[in-house]
């Protein structure tokens, strides 16, 4: 089913996203993390791309097992980083050929040591011009449903919010079929964001994207990668708790359930966890919210 359709259908659309494990045994621990979180019936999961690309034959392994053995509609994600036009359409084919209808397209992470993002030889530059490439391929064009990336604080290389904002609309524009936020701690930014995209005539679903906080140094980690700010209540909280992981473990779900009602109750499309390839804080939230197999 594309991802398209599942925003129709249901209130509130769930999805999780992955990551490819670099070992045996992290690529145990990961079906095995997608085998519990199975259990609260997502509309869909995701599975990302590693940093230039290495992790690409990984990806689409992976999607292939999750949605024919497990059993999940999946999207792969797909960037500019390291490839070429030609490379990327031999991907978009095997991707078809093996029944996947949904990608999230996304320019990709500037390399470690470099400060400018370098598009590849005959490759593109930005994710507008990869949604561009996709819709207007002969045989290709309408095949997959598009996922793009939002900021709702701007991109980290785009502090001009309304500027990367229009960036955003000219991903819509070239066919995108739906917007996942970076994470966010503070849902002013996601509904500021919001607001805004409509008002420029961005009308797609924008879907707010979710990392509960469970590790200090990951989260600050993450938040400097998207340009995301912490609060102080988070940041108090990974000083008093230091290495206390139960606490917080706890915090952070406590602190994500409550972003999540918040959320829902104030009308966005659904929710989508950043995962790390793990269960435990994913499944609480969805006990917290009553989400589990309830729609």
């Amino acid at each position: 089913m594309k991802i398209s359709e599942c925003y129709k259908k249901k209130k509130h659309t769930i999805s999780f996203e992955f990551f490819p494990p670099k070992t045996a045994e992290g690529e145990k621990k990961l079906f095995q993390t997608v085998a519990e979180l199975k259990n609260l019936a997502p509309s869909f999961v995701s599975v990302t791309y590693g940093a230039m690309g290495n992790t690409q034959a990984n990806t689409l392994r992976i999607v292939e097992e999750i949605k024919y053995w497990i059993g999940l509609e999946v999207a792969a994600h797909l960037t500019c980083v390291a490839h070429s036009r030609s490379e990327i359409e031999k991907i978009l084919m095997t991707l078809h050929e093996k029944g996947i209808e949904n990608i999230v397209a996304l320019r990709g992470d500037t390399p470690q040591g470099e400060i400018q993002f370098k598009p590849p030889p005959h490759g593109f530059r930005y994710a507008s011009e990869l949604v561009r490439f996709i819709r207007r391929h002969p045989t290709l064009g309408r095949a997959f449903d598009l996922v793009v990336a939002g900021y709702p604080e701007g991109h980290p290389e785009c502090r001009d919010k309304q500027k990367d904002l229009e960036h955003l609309k000219q991903k819509v524009n070239e066919g995108a079929d739906a917007v996942v936020t970076q994470l966010f701690f503070d849902n002013h930014h996601y509904f500021d964001f919001v607001g805004r995209a409509r008002k420029i005539g961005i009308t797609v679903p924008i879907v707010p994207g979710i990392m509960p906080v469970t590790h200090g140094p990951q989260i600050e980690k993450f938040s400097r990668m998207c340009g995301a700010e912490i609060p102080s209540t988070i940041r108090e909280a990974i000083t008093r708790f230091g290495e206390d992981q139960a606490s917080i473990t706890k915090f952070g779900i406590e602190y994500a359930t409550r972003q999540c009602e918040e959320l829902l109750d104030r009308g966005a499309p659904g929710l989508h966890f950043y995962t790390l390839n793990q269960s435990l804080a994913t499944r609480q939230i969805f006990t917290n919210l009553h989400l589990a197999r309830t729609e």
